[in-house]
């Protein structure tokens, strides 16, 4: 039973048109909430009887009063020129008025390795292997969430990232220290595998041309979730009761909360372990490169933020109260 609720004839075409291409649950909710949210600003007016100027007042809306991410306006853009561009068959054209949200320039929270000990001491079981592989193989949130059993080459100790953000794929490291608990890990998901077949269920999602291609394939061991959730549910989309992989929100609760255990006050989240994959690969005199490739950056100044890291406080200026206290004189 399809759980998402058009609230009128005219979303359930966007909602249609949005499936019929295959895109993701996540872009579909993504492109919805925003296609709502211009209707709504505009007191609920009908999209076709508006234009570019509406759009670009919405998308000024955003940057302005609300403040929003450059990502964020982005993604409403994106919304907004599908919306237009293939729902509507009327593209809205080249936008020249639109205030672009700024984007703040951040150095990354870093964990020290002690500190990644001490996180990684509170977390457990299931919690504690995807920290770990956060952390130990610079993985994003979500490619660590989508690792499938095939994805584990534990004779290269490699990584394979199929898809990962910007549809690239890309190999990164697998640390030899998980190679024990993440066989013994799988040894689990695969009994709790053939449980589920036995009982009528086993299968899991493929995207759409990987299932029409393998029709069985969602019922091989090789394309099981790594980190599959306790429970079955059911698809939004098709209905089918399946084991999908563990909720990303319960690995951020889960590392918010070893976080506070450990008694670390900065503002973390489980991007870091990522940024401290990276950062202490750099401490430890890897080239620039190598760093570029395993963490899947497009373009080498992206990583280069976390050489800045690596400096000492204020652009390593040595502060002149050192040599005061060094000499006693105060």
């Amino acid at each position: 039973m399809d759980t998402s609720k058009p609230s009128s004839p005219f979303m359930s075409k966007v909602r249609d048109a949005i499936r019929v291409r295959h895109y993701s649950i996540r872009t579909e909710k993504a492109y919805m909430g925003w296609i709502r949210r211009f209707i709504y600003f505009h007191n609920k007016r009908h999209p076709d009887e508006m234009d570019r100027f509406h759009v670009e007042a919405f998308l000024t809306h955003l940057a302005v009063k609300l403040k929003v991410s450059p990502s964020t306006q982005n993604q409403a853009l994106n919304a907004l020129n599908f919306l237009y561009q293939i729902v509507l068959e009327r593209p809205i054209g080249e936008l020249q008025d639109v205030v672009r949200a700024k984007k703040k320039q951040r150095l990354p929270i870093v964990l020290t390795q002690d500190e990644v000990r001490r996180v990684l001491y509170h977390l457990n079981g299931i919690h504690w292997l995807a920290a770990c592989l956060l952390y130990g193989s610079g993985l994003r949130l979500m490619e660590c969430m989508r690792l499938r059993v095939m994805n584990l080459d534990f004779d290269h100790r490699a990584i394979y990232i199929i898809d990962g953000k910007g549809g690239k794929d890309r190999i990164v490291t697998m640390p030899d220290t998980l190679i024990v608990p993440l066989q013994r890990h799988l040894g689990v998901v695969k009994n709790m595998h053939q449980k589920d077949l036995a009982d009528g269920f086993g299968t899991v999602y493929l995207p759409y041309a990987l299932e029409r291609k393998y029709p069985n394939a969602n019922k091989e061991w090789e394309w099981q979730y790594v980190l599959p959730a306790t429970n079955r549910s059911e698809d939004p989309r098709s209905g089918e009761e399946r084991r999908h992989h563990i909720d990303e929100q319960a690995i951020r609760r889960a590392i918010k909360a070893a976080m506070r255990k450990a008694g670390i006050h900065k503002s973390a989240s489980c991007h870091t372990l990522r940024h401290s994959f990276a950062t202490h690969l750099l401490e430890r005199g890897m080239d620039i490169r190598t760093v570029q490739e395993q963490l899947g950056h497009k373009d080498v100044k992206t990583t280069q933020i976390y050489t800045h890291v690596l400096n000492r406080g204020g652009n390593a200026v040595v502060s002149p109260l050192n040599s005061l206290l060094d000499y006693g004189k105060i």
